[in-house]
This record gives structure tokens, sequence and C-alpha cells, in this order.
């Protein structure tokens, strides 16, 4: 009979109603396995987040599964074909909010890891999960504080699982080594309302705005490297006027984003940004919110186990990519540590009917398990 533990409390925990920023229990859950397997469990709450720390050992190299217990909102739930939070499963198939996004990867961590302590337990180095409530949210008080703090204290992650669904259509086709930084603009233009009739008298920041925006459209950020495409400027929503037909608009609301390559960094796009409007003479209010920078883990240690356990495990040529949106990744990667993305298809993350292949479950868990095999009993 198959091992059907990652099974039975992946079930668990979809059956939590964890919508961000709520753990609802999630993480006690994990607690009482990990208690029992030696880990010192450390909760971390920073306002409406809850955070775990949980470490098994002090040598290094420390290696970390890191990932979140909350949800995206299931959307109209009359649109599921079974209750977003039973779940149930179809013709080998599991369905619930958070079983791809990504309570499958959890799930699969803990397993893995009672099976590779049953099997080792001196093993080298130290092992520890970081689980936060906060990821599909604000993300500013979920895995960047606990980061901050385990810098303030100087204990560093060597190697870093995010338990993410990377793959694209089977288990370990794909693993993201690195991602792209994150920034996006919210800019008011300002005008002057007032009739159609009377063009003398307004100022229309549909007009005023149009020129700065299509040029921004236009400009060549960067070409990309080796391991990141071209940086991506999008312009992700546009509001203006009062619905009338009449009325010319006394403001122009416009937000756009960037998707950067490690060409670049943060302040050199603010720069060029800044300098098309000012070259313009727009009159406007801006305002910038840094998602994160881009970040690379480089072929090498990690990445090499994993690749080769993912081959011992299903046969697969794994592939390294940076495509995709954030991760938490951003936030473990500058203190030094390696870090991939590793999960299972993603094909209906944050979806109606979201679900998984109950059969990818146990490979995923296997793939984490050999991959431990490999770091820490060398």
């Amino acid at each position: 009979m198959p091992d059907n533990s990652a099974l039975s409390l992946l079930k668990d925990l979809v059956s939590r109603r964890s919508i961000t920023p709520e753990d609802a229990g999630c993480q006690a859950l994990l607690i009482s396995r990990l208690e029992k397997l030696g880990f010192n469990c450390e909760v971390m709450v920073f306002e409406d987040t809850t955070n775990l720390w949980a470490r098994r050992g002090t040598d290094k190299p420390l290696f970390c599964f890191a990932g979140h217990t909350d949800v995206v909102p299931t959307g109209p739930e009359d649109k599921w074909n079974t209750p977003p939070f039973e779940p149930t499963i179809i013709d080998d198939y599991l369905y619930g909010r958070g079983t791809a996004d990504m309570k499958s990867g959890i799930a699969a961590f803990i397993v893995a890891v009672e099976r590779f302590i049953e099997m080792h337990q001196d093993h080298n180095g130290s092992i520890a999960l970081l689980i936060t409530s906060d990821e599909e949210g604000p993300f500013i008080n979920g895995t960047t504080r606990v980061v901050d703090v385990l810098e303030a204290r100087n204990e560093k992650i060597d190697y870093c699982i995010v338990g993410e669904p990377s793959s694209t259509n089977q288990v370990g086709d794909v693993i993201k080594n690195g991602r792209r930084g994150s920034l996006t603009a919210d800019i008011t233009f300002k005008g002057v309302q007032g009739h159609v009739a009377y063009p003398h008298l307004v100022e229309n920041p549909i007009h005023t705005a149009t020129p700065a925006l299509a040029e921004l459209t236009t400009i060549q950020w960067d070409s990309g490297n080796e391991y990141f495409p071209p940086t991506s400027f999008q312009i992700t929503n546009f509001h203006s006027g009062t619905g009338a037909s009449n009325i010319v608009p006394g403001e122009a609301i416009v937000q756009f984003n960037f998707r950067y390559s490690t060409e670049l960094t943060a302040q050199d796009i603010i720069k060029q940004v800044e300098m098309v409007l000012l070259k313009h003479q727009l009159n406007y209010d801006l305002a910038w919110t840094y998602n994160g920078s881009p970040f690379i883990t480089h072929p090498g240690s990690l990445t090499n186990a994993v690749s080769d356990a993912i081959k011992q495990v299903n046969g697969l040529t794994t592939e390294l990519s940076t495509s995709g949106g954030t991760s938490d990744a951003r936030f473990i990667a500058p203190t030094g540590a390696q870090v991939v993305e590793l999960g299972l298809c993603n094909a209906t993350i944050h979806k109606v009917n979201e679900c998984i292949k109950v059969s990818d479950l146990e490979e995923l868990v296997n793939i984490y398990q050999t991959t431990l095999d490999k770091l820490l009993t060398c």
C-alpha cells in the first residue's frame, strides 16, 4: 500500500480556510509534527501575520524549506464544482483552494523531512522550515520580517527550496533559480476640468500624459542577459473621466509595472521615468512601490542536487528558469542563500477548481527527500 501521509496532511491543510493573512491553525498542525522530530519551533507574529521558524540542529550547512499557508480568495464559490475548502478527489485529482499554491509543497516538506530523519537521525548540518501566512497579501509582515530577525542574529540559510508550484507539465520539469524584480508606479496626472465646448479653459490630463506614456512604452530598458529576458514595462490601469461626454476630466490616474532583470536597479528605472516626465513638463503626483529585486542562483550545489534528485526520481532533465511572477524567494536570496523554487504544476493556481494530480504529490515528496540525501548525508 502506498504511504498516504502527505495526502492526508494536505487534505487537513486545505480544509482550513486560511485566506490571507489568516493561518487558520495550519502552522499549529505543522508544529505538532515537527516537535516530535526534535525541531525547535519559534512562532513570530507580526501585526496580522503568523510566521513559523522551525529548526533542527545547529551545524552548517543550514537547509531550509520555505512556503506559505495563506491562500487567495476563492472567487464565486458557486462556480466551483466542489466546495473549495472541502478537499475532494475526483479521477486522481484533489480539488480545493491551496492544493497547488502551495499547501501541497508544505505537506511534501513535512513528510520528506519525517522520512529523511527516520533514516538519518544524525544527518549533517541543520534543517529548517520558514512558513508564513502572508505571501498572497501585502507581504510586509511575513517572510521578509522573519528574515530580518534571522539576519539580526546572524542565522544564515545556506540552501533553500521554496515550495511554490514551479512545474509546467510534469513535476520537476521546471525549477525557478531566479526571478525578475518588480516595481510599480501609481501616478496622478493633473489637469483642469471643464466643459468640452471651451477647450481654451481646460487642460486635458489624458492628452498631456499620453505622449509621455507612449515614450515609456518605446524605451528599450535593457537587453536582458543569459538568465533574464529584457525588462518589461506594462501599463496596468488607466482611469479618467466622469462618465459624461461633455466634461474634460481634471485628472488621469495611471498605474504601470516593471519586471526587470539584473541589468538594472530600481533606482535606474525611477531615474529614467522621472526624466521622461520632466521632459514633457507634466503636473503629477507619483508614488513608487518596490516589490522586490531580481535575483539569480547560479548553477551550483543546490541546483545540481535538485536537478539530480529530479532525474533520479522521475527521469526528467529539468529546466532552470526565471520566468513568472515574484515569490518570497526574493527576500531569502539577498542574504546569500542559494535558493530555488520547486513544486507541483501551476496550471490551476488562483483559479476556480484549483487542483493537483494526487500521484504527483508522492513524487514531490521523493524529490525533496532525495535532495536532502544529496546535501546532508555526504
